[in-house]
């Protein structure tokens, strides 16, 4: 039987399906169930860089009133929330180190037009999480400048400071961490023997987290923006570097101190964090973050992908799940397959269209909840330095496209190298359309979004990832095929028909064929 298209079953249907339509004719044939919203536990972000995605009045920046005009888009998506870059005043172009924390940066607009932009996504269902940078300031903001005044500065404390004969086995050596690359953390203002501590840059400053005055300024600021705006939640940036890394217990306790404290403003506050390391490190931060990026969910699915490894990433994932469980049985796993701060993904899998479309569709069929990066779902490209991985979003073509940001003269997502949304609406083998599909089914499939991750007792070839969905003694079965080859297995007895494929697959009583690039979920 060849099967030859995607289908979302929202019927019971009996036996074997055949199916004759070439997968351009997907969205005509499409049956569903309700869509339904399992955020925070296992539903959509979607995440933007404002100053790149769409620019409302014409001076080469995306701002706030974009965002507004695009929130249908995000909508049909089928996000279920928005993650925003930094938003709060800062003087540089990606807004890591704030210098006001109770503002909007002026580019992007004003503090009514964001209060706007969050009446018209909570109409919409659309939660809002903003990123919230509190492990350093700008080396501008007006507590820094006074803390270099002096030692007797009321300010002075806010900040870590030592003196050189205290820290000189530390000034001229560069420390290599997972963070950043051969940097120097104490800094000289030039204004005497003090240093300070900049764990990223001596542009950031890192606050002084034993002071309890900064902790209370911090609350202050969380309580800001959740009761006077009336944000949805915060995305922790740094979050394992509050206190240094020699202090980790500190760390953990601290934000369960902030959980404990933004809980009493906003009990159903949205908390998520940047940990970046192994699953030993950031397992225990769990009790204050109870979600975290699983950024060994991003680099395995990329290792899988491109070395062909068909169980490295399920086999990974449940280890990573097992081991959470054992810290705290309520966790959030969001998983990513890519973000702000690593390569585009089309270029991590060799600029493959199907190993790309593969990607996602590995992605959207795992467990977590799974974040987007603006962009991903029409096929943007981008490589270091940062800027090049946050360039403008393309709506239509050049010369047409009124909302696309000109700050920067892209590199990689051009005209000429990536399709602009405008054209891939019309297109239903476009990425924007396989990323649609996907979403809506992951949406309108409870086993998908919030079944548990099983791995099957027989195994298959090398190149095969395969995994089960269950759910309330329901199960699904998923298989790809990560090789460039035709592959036949002998699949688990009890499943007999499609509700999703990609590529090329041919079921015949146990037996599937899946082509190069193929991914099927049976039921």
């Amino acid at each position: 039987m060849k099967i030859s298209e995607i289908y979302l079953v929202g019927t019971l249907m009996a036996g074997f399906i055949a199916c004759a339509a070439p997968e351009n004719q997907l969205e005509k044939n499409i049956v569903t169930n309700a869509s339904q919203n399992y955020w925070p536990d296992a539903g959509i972000t979607y995440e933007i860089f404002i100053q790149s995605f769409n620019d409302s009045n014409g001076d080469g920046i995306g701002d706030f009133n974009g965002v507004t005009e695009k929130l249908d888009y995000v909508q049909e998506l089928g996000a279920n929330a928005i993650w925003f870059m930094p938003i709060m005043k800062s003087p540089t172009y990606h807004k890591y180190d704030v210098t006001d924390y109770k503002s909007v940066h002026p580019d992007y607009g004003t503090m009514e037009d964001f209060k706007n932009l969050l009446d018209e996504a909570h109409k919409r269902g659309l939660k809002i999480v903003i990123d919230m940078i509190i492990n350093h300031t700008s080396d501008k903001h007006p507590w820094f400048v006074e803390s270099k005044k002096g030692r007797n500065n009321p300010y002075r404390d806010y900040y870590v400071w030592a003196q050189k004969d205290t820290i000189a086995d530390f000034l001229d050596k560069k420390i290599i961490t997972l963070d950043s690359d051969n940097i120097r953390q104490w800094h000289d203002p030039g204004l005497g023997e003090d240093f300070y501590y900049g764990f990223f840059w001596g542009g950031m400053p890192d606050l002084n987290f034993d002071n309890p005055k900064v902790r209370e300024e911090i609350y202050e600021i969380g309580r800001f923006w959740l009761e006077e705006v009336g944000v949805d939640g915060f995305r922790l940036d740094a979050a394992k570097h509050i206190y240094p890394d020699d202090r980790p217990i500190d760390n953990h306790e601290f934000w369960k101190e902030f959980r404990a404290k933004m809980e009493e403003i906003k009990p159903d506050i949205y908390l998520v964090g940047e940990v970046y390391d192994k699953k030993e490190v950031v397992a225990p931060y769990l009790p204050g973050l109870p979600a975290l990026f699983n950024f060994d969910f991003h680099y395995t699915l990329i290792d899988a992908l491109n070395n062909q490894d068909g169980m490295l990433l399920p086999k990974k994932l449940k280890e990573i799940l097992n081991f959470y469980q054992g810290i705290t049985p309520s966790f959030i796993d969001a998983t990513i397959s890519s973000n702000h701060d690593q390569p585009r993904l089309l270029n991590e899998l060799g600029s493959a269209p199907a190993v790309y479309k593969q990607a996602s569709a590995v992605l959207l069929t795992m467990p977590g909840a799974p974040y987007l990066y603006y962009g991903e779902e029409i096929g943007m490209l981008g490589l270091k330095p940062d800027e090049n991985i946050r360039e403008p979003f393309l709506w239509d073509e050049q010369g047409k496209d009124t909302g696309r940001a000109s700050w920067i003269d892209p590199e990689y997502s051009t005209d000429e190298t990536v399709t602009p949304l405008a054209l891939q609406r019309n297109n239903p083998d476009s990425y924007f359309n396989h990323y649609k599909t996907l979403i809506a089914l992951r949406n309108s499939t409870p086993a998908l979004s919030i079944g548990d991750l099983e791995l099957f007792e027989q195994s298959f070839p090398e190149v095969i990832m395969a995994y089960s969905r269950n759910l309330d003694g329901g199960q699904l079965a998923v298989f790809h095929n990560l090789g460039k080859e035709e592959v036949e297995i002998e699949i688990p007895q009890g499943f007999s028909q499609s509700i999703y494929q990609l590529g090329d697959a041919t079921l015949e009583g146990s037996s599937l064929k899946l082509g190069a690039n193929a991914s099927i979920i049976l039921e």
